[in-house]
């Protein structure tokens, strides 16, 4: 079956499209009131970062990650990360968030703390695998910030796709469509980037510790950018991983991911072997591989399954199949104070339901280069209008506008579907808005963003700006969703929580670490 096939068929069941799953992780660094990176620790009245179901830290003490439950409904998706947003500022003091995914002035490596999570193993082993990110990639790149969409496709619209099956093949066809949503993803994702990318300038202070070859412009007394960049977060300034370039992890089935998954955890690495594991007495890094754990792969989407209690990401994968994906190529968004608009999710629906629907031939090594170099040339060049994109190995190009506008008008047609189903025409509103933005360069996030730091003369300026503003939005508001109670039940929990979990321990943490990667031996 075709695209308009497959779309007519999930057509018929209203469900299959109005009860799609979604979740939000939202990451932003706290700044002082000079647009610096905060000194202080994690603050206190957020609970533990350990064990606190909302908020939490990533990579360092002073970078927030705030995450939403799984939501069927857009509106209460938005509120929902509002709500979580307007807490925190309510125990921030004079600090606020950086709206960028680049971060702000940092001075050097030594001002960002690692994030602790307490004496617990597990709370020591989250902090060892960020000093061993710290020895791989420099503590500077993993302060960069992003959204992650993750979603999922009811038991409705699979029923209507692939219609009466056992569990076992339901489980199996679930994971061959995600894989093929995945292949799309690779092939036509650069418009995420090209629409949404924010991130088309940096502060030096960044640059200094790239070592970066790119032809940067200046403004101001610090702030470097690219005439067209999009998203200089996605590009080799940012989250990449030279030593994984070589893993060719593949996306045509479960069992191929799992395998290059596999080999990645299992390879040594000579150049991180250099850095030592544990030495005088002091771990550097939980092991000398590729990847230290699963989560250190970097990729612009991953399939994902719900772990149980002790189960890494791959065991819950290769025991039930793919759930759902997540999708990390999305920049913060710096004019909206959750970092995240309305027509940015629903784009995403559209998008994600039109790639598992189109044709998704298996992909080899050699695709999956062109797509990456298509996906590059968009992150740094990605609104010059003469911009050429490859549409297969052949050496044939298409013009990343007259590509975009044919995916829109396909896009359009999932938007009346979806629409359909819900009585409403917000997903067509969507479509029309963000068609201009294919249409016209000047209208994407990252044109705007640079064309308020070429005018404040500066990346710093613009983003104290835009962060006090967002302060004011979400500290003047009204919680919509939950009770502020709620919040402060959570995060005194979460601090018995984690002394539970700390009293409980009975190994050593050399034990700990023994058991736990037991599994490479």
């Amino acid at each position: 079956m075709d695209f308009s096939q497959r779309l007519q068929q999930i057509s018929a069941n209203p469900d299959a499209l109005t009860q799609i799953g979604r979740g939000l992780e939202r990451e932003a660094l706290r700044i002082t009131p000079e647009g610096t990176l905060s000194a202080q620790p994690h603050p206190a009245g957020l609970g533990s970062a350990l064990t606190n179901q909302w908020v939490t830290t990533d990579f360092a003490e002073s970078l927030l990650e705030f995450i939403t439950p799984v939501s069927r409904d857009v509106d209460n998706l938005l509120t929902q990360l509002s709500d979580i947003h307007q807490f925190t500022y309510s125990k921030l003091g004079e600090e606020t968030l950086w709206p960028m995914s680049m971060p702000c002035f940092v001075g050097s490596e030594d001002d960002i703390t690692l994030a602790q999570y307490g004496s617990s193993n597990n709370g020591r082993m989250k902090t060892l695998y960020r000093q061993g990110l710290k020895h791989r990639y420099g503590s500077i790149m993993q302060v960069i910030s992003g959204v992650h969409f993750n979603f999922s496709f009811p038991d409705a619209f699979w029923d209507q796709l692939f219609g009466e099956q056992t569990a076992e093949a339901r489980q199996a066809a679930v994971s061959d469509a995600y894989f093929g949503l995945i292949r799309n993803y690779y092939r036509f994702g650069w418009l995420i980037p090209y629409l949404f990318g924010a991130s088309p300038a940096l502060c030096g202070s960044f640059l200094d510790n790239s070592g970066s070859a790119l032809n940067f412009e200046k403004v101001g007394c610090g702030t470097y950018f690219l005439p067209n960049a999009t998203a200089l977060r996605l590009s080799d300034l940012g989250y990449t991983n030279h030593e994984q370039s070589s893993l060719k992890i593949g996306f045509n089935s479960l069992e191929q991911y799992l395998k290059g998954l596999q080999r990645a955890i299992r390879t040594p690495s000579e150049e991180f072997a250099k850095i030592g594991v544990k030495v005088e007495g002091e771990y550097r890094q939980l092991n000398a591989n590729v990847l230290q754990i699963e989560n250190e792969l970097y990729a612009p989407i991953r399939p994902k399954r719900v772990a149980q209690s002790g189960e890494k990401p791959s065991e819950a994968l290769s025991r039930g199949g793919v759930e759902y994906i997540e999708v990390r190529s999305l920049d913060v968004n710096p004019f909206s104070p959750i970092g995240i608009t309305e027509d940015q999710v629903r784009f995403l629906d559209l998008f994600l339901t039109w790639a598992v629907l189109s044709p998704s031939d298996p992909m080899d090594d050699a695709e999956l280069a062109c797509w990456r170099d298509n996906w590059n040339r968009v992150v740094l060049d990605g609104r010059n209008p003469d911009l050429q994109l490859k549409i297969g190995c052949n050496g044939e190009r298409l013009s990343l506008q007259s590509w975009g506008l044919r995916v829109f008008a396909e896009l359009g047609q999932v938007a009346e579907v979806m629409d359909q189903a819900a009585g409403s025409d917000h997903y067509q509103q969507t479509v029309a808005r963000l068609k201009t933005w294919v249409e016209n360069p000047d209208l994407t996030l990252s044109a705007q963003l640079l064309a308020q730091i070429k005018q404040q003369d500066g990346i710093g300026k613009v983003g104290k700006v835009l962060a006090a503003s967002h302060a004011d939005a979400l500290k003047t508001r009204d919680y919509q969703f939950y009770a502020e109670q709620a919040f402060e039940q959570e995060a005194a929990a979460s601090h018995a929580k984690q002394q539970q979990v700390e009293q409980s321990d009975t190994q050593s943490f050399d034990a700990f670490l023994e058991a736990y990667f037991d599994y490479l031996k």
